[in-house]
């Protein structure tokens, strides 16, 4: 375990509840992969597995992925939260991936704002996010979220970017 205070698992915004995984999560967590489009076969079974690896890694570091639901329709949009990724648990990334058609919303913006509000109660100065530069969107919100561009680095053929923000 690490020096820093746990995170904050149950957020709460003005439309969303960030809260902590269930195993009744599966099937809207591996629709939601599955909608990545990259070839992969993500089944109900294999989104038990997902959440199942997630809540220990979560016992294990203290910070945490959470499902995004909207507070009034109470369903489950995507997840926002930190992650190790390809950074480390004294600087994690924030990462977050919503449904395509809670898109254009605001609603990763607004959770983000929660996740990093969590991260500065752990005690954390800065976070991390990488993104592919072919996803503008995310780009945006990480720019309305005050993130600055890192570096540019090459994952196979995949450009990725790499952001930062300080939390204090």
């Amino acid at each position: 375990m690490s020096s820093y205070e746990t995170m904050p698992f149950h957020l709460e915004t003005e439309r969303l509840i960030l809260r902590p995984w269930a195993e009744s999560d599966a099937a809207e967590f591996s629709a939601l992969l599955s909608e990545r489009g990259d070839g992969e076969t993500y089944t109900v079974e294999r989104g038990r597995k997902g959440i199942a690896e997630l809540l220990a890694a979560t016992e294990t570091t203290g910070i945490a992925l959470l499902p995004i639901q909207r507070r009034e329709e109470g369903d489950f949009i995507g997840y926002c939260g930190l992650v190790i990724g390809r950074s480390t648990l004294e600087e994690p990334e924030i990462a977050y991936e919503l449904f395509r058609h809670a898109h254009g919303h605001g609603y990763a913006t607004e959770a983000a704002l929660a996740v990093l509000g969590a991260a500065g109660a752990t005690g954390r100065k800065r976070l991390w996010s990488t993104v592919g530069s072919w996803n503008t969107p995310s780009l945006r919100v990480l720019e309305k979220l005050g993130f600055e561009q890192d570096r540019v680095s090459m994952e196979g053929a995949k450009e990725v970017v790499w952001l930062t923000r300080s939390l204090n």
